[in-house]
């Protein structure tokens, strides 16, 4: 059947749309700059307590560094960044010393660690301290948003005695904690200004909700001059749901203009990420919300911040 010339223009006008689309995306389909991946997860549920690992979850599965590389293939990672994944605190030395013998091989991109610690513990600076030695070893993280810590644990004098202690040892302290009580946060870092801190995941914002406080006390943070952003973790909070890249520009755009381009850096958070999509596509999402940007700006967001940040060479 012959088309009509209405059929035809619309026809032509959706292959139109589309091939816009499509090569705006293959555009998007990586950054211009080789990425520096600053929050990588590594696990094996057989020989590690994770007490927040559901059993039979999505996440109930090892996540081991061949199945990263499998999860970055085609995307130019050339430095990556190990993240604590909460063990139990009995087996954090452990932790620490596997992941310190893999950076040490220099055999893969995996070239330094957030440790898990417990700032509050007594014992807190007798494990600290021969750790930190190890050039290997940027910073330690206590994640914040579950048991036991409920609102204020990170104001409590001896958490904020532990975390002024990596200061002095030249080590950071990444906050991830819930939105809500970001402004604890701000507190913390108030009294600890000898301390860098990262600001995980933007702040674990409600991404598909209304975002009005968690820009202010974003902003309360980021006027802190010793805090940087982390640009990760927010796609795996679309699990379930539909997405675009617009979903997600609202918190990135915020978290850009709040601590400017000299204090982002991106973050995968694999596996965590996988709820939400797959790495690549999560390095395809941001690369297209930043695509307007100044090149400059993006490599900055990309790498160049994290390799200063981590004293990475």
């Amino acid at each position: 059947m012959t088309p009509t010339r209405r059929e035809f223009l619309g026809w032509t006008a959706a292959a139109a749309a589309t091939t816009t689309a499509a090569a705006r995306a293959a555009t998007a389909a990586a950054p211009a700059s080789p990425i520096i991946d600053t929050h990588v997860h590594l696990w094996e549920p057989a020989k590690q307590r994770l007490l927040w690992l559901e059993k039979g979850s999505e996440l109930d599965r090892n996540a081991l560094w061949d199945d990263y590389l499998k999860a970055a293939a085609g995307l130019d990672v050339v430095k990556a960044v190990y993240m604590e994944v909460d063990v139990d605190p009995s087996q954090h030395e452990a932790e620490a010393r596997m992941v310190l013998d893999q950076c040490r091989k220099g055999d893969t991109a995996l070239c330094a660690a957030v440790i898990g610690g417990r700032p509050a513990f007594e014992g807190f600076a007798a494990y600290i301290e021969p750790l930190a030695k190890d050039p290997a070893v940027k910073g330690v993280r206590q994640v914040l948003h579950g048991p036991p810590t409920p609102a204020g644990y990170c104001l409590q004098e001896a958490f904020v005695k532990g975390v002024r202690r990596l200061g002095e040892l030249g080590l950071c302290f990444d906050l991830c904690m819930r939105h809500a009580e970001l402004a604890d946060g701000a507190k913390l870092i108030e009294q600890a200004t000898g301390t860098r801190f990262v600001l995980d995941h933007c702040g674990n914002p409600p991404v598909f909700g209304d975002l009005a406080a968690w820009k202010r006390d974003v902003d309360r943070i980021a006027a802190l001059p010793n805090v940087v952003g982390k640009v990760s973790g927010i796609v795996a909070s679309a699990k379930g749901r539909s997405w675009k890249a617009d979903d997600l520009a609202p918190v990135i755009h915020h978290m850009i203009e709040a601590f400017g381009p000299d204090r982002v850096m991106f973050g995968g958070d694999w596996p965590v990420c996988t709820l939400g999509a797959p790495l690549r596509d999560w390095v395809n999402a941001l690369s297209e919300i930043v695509r307007d940007r100044k090149a400059e700006d993006q490599r900055k967001l990309f790498h160049d911040n994290a390799a200063k940040f981590y004293r990475l060479v």
